[in-house]
């Protein structure tokens, strides 16, 4: 059952072959089995999705349930979740309970889908690796000496574990995607504003996107119709008309111009994920595709500017906690003063704090200019760059990551180089752009993922053309070896 599609599963509920509550057991047992040498999960939540599931099964036998109802699904532990345990992967909300429900959160329970818990990620959503987790670091579940990708991780490992179905993912610089191509998975990150981030613990406000992680683009295309909603408590967010992403995969490709940027397949470039992607290319030459190559001269540039922007809004973002309304709080503070700094640097890890003083330094007199002001011309340059490439194609194609999943602790003590990993992603953060991972191929039995870029609001185009590519292979229907094996 965990080798089945979300549409497969969907209509094996639709007609009664197997209730919810069978379901959801199957995929808690498989957790309680798994989750030791994986660590994708920080809390379970099996009462909750039991009860959620009976519920579901009550819908069902009505006749009148909707798409996705009773299917188990988990939440990235950034997202707000009434009355469980919310950490966001730091010490600093160790014991928080968050009192209210992401908008995502109750757009999912409105369907009557199981959650079956929150699953791990870097702290504050900071990293590529999934290993500045206060919970420990994820591991990769084709290869267990391996980093599932950041910060999305936990969820990555999840669903190419077959743990849950699908899980909900947030993208900052690369956060879905990235985790995605480590782990053999789809995922999405939208355009910016699509979907809603009330509940969504903040990060980088500007940047910050949630999106869906699932086994296909088909999966993707169920899940984004969800999640895509307009919210008045979220000021970002979108009053976008919302597509039939299902019915938009069945349209051809003929006629469809690729953007191959020169640039991505330069100096940095792991030889054999460029094959791995020149391959994936020439696939869609075959479905009547077009290949242009087109110029972004300021990607170069991108990475530097990020690690400038980023960190100054999550300065800013993190001065909420302090000791005194929630989360972590030191023993004994001997005033004001000692109660701030104490219960800060016990609460927030080391790459948090990095992070925290390089945006404040940025965002200091004297350094705006020279740094934060700069950056920001850098940023709307490279949405300049995309918008001129964009005159040209439909969509753009390239590596998502430099190399496949590197081992656990190799670039612990090279934050550059765990920071080069977001390349290519980074850039469509910068813009806002909608973009995706899809399998299509493996270096050394270790997945990796082809990256999709569209103009805004394209992202029924670039489900289309994922799904159109899954017809064809079936990279995507690889399973980790944890996952195989098993069955209802």
């Amino acid at each position: 059952m965990n080798m089945m599609s979300l549409a497969e599963l969907n209509q094996a509920l639709q007609s009664k072959q197997i209730s919810s509550v069978e379901l959801t057991e199957f995929f808690l047992a498989r957790i309680a089995a798994h989750e030791p040498e994986l660590n994708s999960f920080i809390t379970t939540t099996p009462e909750q999705a039991l009860r959620m599931a009976q519920a579901a099964d009550q819908r069902l036998a009505k006749g009148d349930a909707p798409n996705l109802c009773g299917i188990p699904m988990a939440h990235k532990d950034i997202f707000c979740t009434d009355g469980v345990l919310t950490t966001c992967g730091s010490k600093m909300l160790a014991n928080f309970t968050a009192p209210y429900d992401a908008h995502i959160v109750s757009q999912f329970k409105a369907l009557d889908m199981p959650v079956l818990g929150k699953t791990n990620m870097d702290e504050f959503a900071m990293g590529s690796s999934n290993e500045s987790s206060f919970f420990g670091a994820v591991k990769n579940p084709w290869s267990l000496d391996r980093v599932p990708g950041g910060s999305s991780g936990g969820s990555a490992a999840a669903v190419a574990a077959g743990l849950t179905p699908f899980a909900t993912g947030s993208d900052t610089g690369g956060s879905i995607r990235q985790p995605a191509s480590f782990c053999g998975i789809s995922g999405l990150k939208p355009t910016y504003g699509l979907a809603s981030r009330f509940g969504m613990i903040a990060y980088a406000s500007s940047f910050d996107q949630a999106g869906p992680m699932a086994q296909s683009a088909q999966d993707l295309a169920l899940t984004l119709d969800v999640m895509h909603s307009f919210d008045l408590r979220d000021s970002t967010s979108l009053d976008q008309p919302k597509p039939d992403y299902v019915a938009a995969l069945a349209q051809p490709l003929a006629g469809l111009r690729i953007g191959v940027p020169t640039s991505y397949f330069g100096e940095g470039l792991d030889a054999d994920v460029k094959k791995v992607i020149e391959t994936a290319i020439a696939e869609y030459e075959k479905l009547g595709a077009e290949l242009v190559a087109v110029e972004l001269p300021n990607q170069a540039h991108a990475v530097a500017a990020y690690y400038i922007l980023a960190p100054a809004e999550a300065s800013s973002n993190l001065s909420r906690f302090d000791g005194v309304r929630y989360g972590h709080r030191c023993e004994d503070p001997k005033d004001l003063a000692d109660l701030y700094g104490r219960s800060r640097a016990e609460g927030f890890g080391i790459e948090v704090q990095k992070r925290i003083m390089l945006g404040a330094y940025a965002l200091s007199a004297g350094y705006y200019d020279a740094y934060y002001l700069k950056a920001q011309k850098v940023r709307r340059l490279i949405q300049q760059d995309f918008l001129s490439a964009f005159e040209q194609c439909d969509v753009i194609m390239g590596p998502v990551a430099p190399t496949p999943a590197f081992k656990l602790g190799e670039k612990s003590d090279d934050p550059l180089s765990m920071y080069l990993a977001d390349l290519y992603t980074i850039p469509v953060n910068l813009a806002g752009l909608p973009a995706m991972s899809l399998p299509a191929g493996q270096v050394k039995g270790m997945p990796v993922g082809l990256h999709l870029v569209g103009p805004y609001f394209s992202e029924a185009k670039l489900l289309n053309v994922a799904h159109q590519y899954q017809l064809h292979t079936d990279w995507h229907l690889q399973r980790a070896p944890m996952a195989q094996g098993a069955a209802l």
